[in-house]
C-alpha cells in the first residue's frame, strides 16, 4: 500500500503538490504510488529555473529501469527552483518521494488551479487503495 499524505494535493497523473507559507509557491514531486510503479529511478530531467508552464504541460521526464515517463505540471506557473540533489542521486525519488525527492518549486500563476486537484481520499480511490 502506498503512502498518501493527507496535506498534499494530487493529479490523476501521479504528481503531488505541497503548499508553502507563500500562497503563490508550491513544491511538486511524484507520488509514492508512481515511484513504486516505475521501479528504480535512474535519471530525472527537470526544466531550468525561470521556465514557464501551463497546467498539464510536460515539465520533465523521469527514467527508471522499467520505463521513461513524462512529468506533468499540476499547476501553471514559473519554475523557481529545481531539486539539484536529483542530478547526483535520482533514487531519492524512490527513497523519499514526499521529502528529499521533491522535484520543482513553482510560483503559481492562478492559485485557483489548486482547487481542481485531488485530495488524498480521492487520489487513494483513483489508484485503487
Amino acid at each position: 500500500m502506498s503512502s498518501i499524505p493527507k496535506e498534499l494535493r494530487y493529479t490523476k497523473d501521479h504528481e503531488w503538490v505541497r503548499e508553502s507559507r507563500d500562497p503563490q509557491v508550491v513544491e511538486v514531486g511524484i507520488t509514492d504510488y508512481a515511484q513504486g510503479e516505475l521501479g528504480d529511478v535512474v535519471f530525472v530531467e527537470l526544466p531550468k529555473a525561470s521556465a514557464g508552464f501551463k497546467q498539464r504541460d510536460v515539465f520533465g521526464t523521469i527514467e527508471a529501469v522499467k520505463a521513461v515517463s513524462e512529468l506533468y505540471s499540476p499547476v501553471g506557473g514559473t519554475i523557481l527552483e529545481i531539486n539539484k540533489a536529483l542530478e547526483q542521486d535520482p533514487a531519492l525519488v524512490n527513497r523519499d518521494p514526499y521529502g528529499k525527492g521533491w522535484m520543482v518549486k513553482v510560483k503559481i500563476k492562478d492559485p485557483k488551479e489548486l482547487e481542481g486537484l485531488l485530495r488524498a481520499d480521492a487520489y487513494a480511490k483513483h489508484v485503487g487503495e
